[in-house]
């Protein structure tokens, strides 16, 4: 049993905590701001820079990650990230907030938690044994699931005791989160030869993006994530809208999100059984068959309760894909790539992100939320067929593809 593996639940618990201290802050950097500001531009504003860290940062992250140790990448981001929020907290403690010093902050925060989560990622294969991997990634998944699951509620209550409260605590997950990698006594990497000069920084993102691509299967399968994140973006929206146009109130909105979020937790629990049981064929296309007959159902869901249950089976499926294809890629990329590869892979996959924020509200505004749940749903037949034909996913995906 991997929790057995006491480095691994070291490394898992200190980014469990980290994980929820981020998910509060997340949810109260806009809520402080349109409280003190009264502008949800500002709000906007802040959100941005903080999405925009986590694009912008993710191939240069990955490059960082694979030059230096990984520990010590971990642990400059956890102190780093616990010194930019504890300011947070002194400058409320003392009434002095600024716009500018709390959107300083959530940027340096998110820039900082791209190659963190990418050193924990890369660093989960060599604290386990392969036997273990799977189940160490299932779970992380349900780990980080859980931690937004939670963190929703927790942040506005904490909230609620005072405007520094939440970033208090955020600041004391990060030191807890370096304490726990002090005590882990594997190392996070293998033996790696003396890093190469900085200056070819682009040269290793070159590097690490184009051994992605040489891998017909990754490569399939990153291009088909990206383009289910794009739409699921903005059923989102879509699901939001059909809820508010029938008048429901935003604790109704916010209940049938935490459904969604509920049945990722318990597919995060699921996903290493059912990845044992199925191939990896399997998981892919049905996935996204599944996905394809569950999108029109959330038009046809009238009843509150119908429409929850529908969402948390879409979102029940993603971490079974998720453990699946990850755990298929890392177990192929060689170590001193894990963190090029995958940040090229997380920018494939969750760069379109914006762009199905923006689609889905065009969308909404020009043709309604019935026929742009009609459009996502022909996209996601599109994207099923297209997983279905390809052939190198119809190859039981068991053999090693790595080119040289």
């Amino acid at each position: 049993m991997v929790m057995r593996n006491r480095d691994f639940t070291l490394l898992w618990s200190g980014s469990a905590v980290s994980a929820l201290g981020t998910s509060v802050s997340t949810v109260v950097y806009p809520l402080l701001i349109i409280a003190m500001t009264g502008s949800y531009a500002a709000a906007g504003v802040v959100g941005a820079l903080a999405t925009a860290a986590n694009v912008l940062l993710q191939l240069p992250a990955g490059v960082v990650v694979d030059r230096f140790d990984r520990r010590r990448v971990m642990l400059v981001c956890d102190l780093g990230r616990a010194v930019a929020l504890a300011s947070v907290f002194v400058a409320l403690l003392y009434g002095g907030f600024n716009l500018w010093h709390v959107a300083g902050v959530a940027f340096v925060e998110g820039a900082l938690t791209v190659p963190h989560r990418l050193a924990s990622h890369a660093a989960v294969r060599n604290v386990v044994s392969p036997e273990e991997l799977t189940a160490a990634y299932g779970q992380n998944e349900m780990r980080d699931r859980a931690a937004m699951l939670m963190g929703t509620p927790l942040g506005p209550a904490l909230l609620g005791l005072g405007s520094w409260v939440p970033f208090l605590g955020d600041a004391l997950s990060k030191v807890v989160s370096a304490v726990m990698l002090l005590f882990i006594r594997k190392p996070f990497q293998a033996e790696r030869v003396a890093p190469e000069s900085a200056g070819r920084m682009l040269d290793d993102v070159r590097e690490g993006a184009a051994w992605l691509f040489r891998q017909p299967f990754i490569r399939a399968t990153v291009i088909l994530v990206g383009g289910s994140n794009l739409l699921f973006q903005a059923l989102q929206l879509a699901v939001i809208a059909k809820l508010k146009t029938a008048d429901h109130s935003d604790s109704e909105v916010g209940l049938i999100l935490a459904a969604a979020g509920i049945g990722g937790t318990i597919g995060a629990l699921l996903a290493a059984r059912v990845n044992a049981k199925l191939s990896l064929r399997s998981v892919v296309i049905g996935a996204n068959w599944s996905w394809a007959l569950l999108v029109p159902m959330t038009l046809l869901a009238d009843d509150l309760w119908v429409l929850g249950c529908v969402l948390a089976l879409i979102v029940f499926i993603g971490p079974i894909w998720n453990i699946g294809v990850d755990v298929y890629r890392l177990s192929l990329t060689p170590d001193g790539m894990q963190g090029r590869v995958s940040a090229a892979a997380i920018l494939i996959e969750y760069g379109p992100i914006p762009l199905g924020l923006l689609l889905g509200g065009y969308l909404l505004d020009i043709i309604g939320v019935t026929w742009t749940i009609a459009v996502i749903t022909a996209g996601m037949v599109l994207l099923a067929l297209s997983a279905t034909i390809t052939p190198v996913i119809n190859q039981q995906a068991t053999r090693q593809e790595v080119s040289s």
